[in-house]
């Protein structure tokens, strides 16, 4: 086996899509502090905030490489179509992959009993829920469900999480961000199903992308950068939402860069979708950051 350093390792962890899984704790947090349902001090607030944010991403880690794992064990990954050359071109053997996921979902999971232990029981059911439907993950990918896991994973097992452990209780309102939160996570998925259909249909495998087919697929993409946008407005316009909130329109300039590039499928075909994974990630970034900023700042005009 050949030697890897501590930036290989970052690169196996696919660390470009940690905002799909930090940036969810960050404006649960904030949303929270704009209602005023904060109470404890500061210090340990911030504490749990670092906690669940650390946390998340660990274990996402986690799961980018037991996912990887299992894309080249089952042939996903292969010399005609390699996601991950580390793996095809023997950079790494699949037992590397396999033990580091295993010490990143060991690494994760003593962090969700420390964040249980100083906050309750509730997140051991939630995380505990989470790690099982990450281990799951690749099984209900190829059958068509790896969108629903995502969604159910990063737009509402994190942050309904989090809301419990900086509060100690359920408080099922914070579901309102799983729509715009979750749905551009999931583009962060589908956008790179979409563009693999032909090599995942060549696998064996059934992705909801492939189920949809290139061109439904390629419009739903469309579709959610649009979503997100609207719902916040909606959340505003109900009064859910303190209007500051708009902020996160900072990511509407990503976001058309990234509608616009789809549009272009009548010309290019898939190679439309080429690196939208990476850019809806980065779009994840400029949201949920810009969301994050207008709750803060409503939570300090209380």
């Amino acid at each position: 086996m050949m030697k890897h350093n501590i930036k290989d390792w970052l690169f196996v962890t696919r660390f470009w899509a940690f905002p799909v899984s930090a940036m969810p704790v960050l404006v649960t947090a904030a949303y929270l502090f704009s209602k005023g349902e904060l109470s404890g001090s500061i210090w340990h607030t911030l504490l749990i905030v670092l906690l669940c944010v650390v946390g998340v991403v660990v274990l996402h880690a986690a799961g980018n490489v037991l996912s990887d794992y299992f894309d080249y064990k089952s042939g996903v990954d292969n010399p005609q179509a390699y996601a991950v050359p580390t793996l095809v071109f023997h950079l790494y053997e699949p037992k590397e992959y396999l033990v580091f996921s295993i010490i990143l979902f060991v690494i994760g999971s003593c962090i969700g009993l420390v964040i249980t232990s100083l906050c309750g029981p509730g997140i051991l059911l939630i995380g505990g829920i989470g790690v099982v439907l990450t281990l799951l993950y690749s099984l209900l990918k190829y059958n068509a469900l790896g969108d629903l896991n995502i969604f159910l994973v990063y737009g509402v097992l994190i942050i309904l999480g989090t809301a419990y452990a900086l509060t100690g209780s359920f408080h099922p309102e914070v579901l309102i961000l799983s729509v715009p939160i979750g749905i551009i996570t999931v583009s962060v998925l589908h956008a790179n199903n979409t563009y693999d259909i032909p090599t995942d249909k060549a696998a064996g495998i059934k992705t909801f992308a492939m189920l949809l087919g290139p061109r439904n697929s390629n419009i739903l993409y469309r579709v959610y950068m649009i979503v997100p946008f609207i719902a916040v407005a909606l959340y505003v316009i109900l009064g859910w939402m303190h209007p500051l909130s708009l902020l996160c329109f900072a990511g509407a300039i990503p976001a058309w860069k990234n509608y616009k590039q789809a549009s272009s499928f009548n010309e290019k075909g898939l190679e439309s979708m080429k690196d939208l994974d990476k850019a809806s990630s980065q779009l994840q970034l400029v949201f949920s950051g810009a969301l994050f900023a207008g709750l803060l700042f409503a939570g300090l005009l209380v």
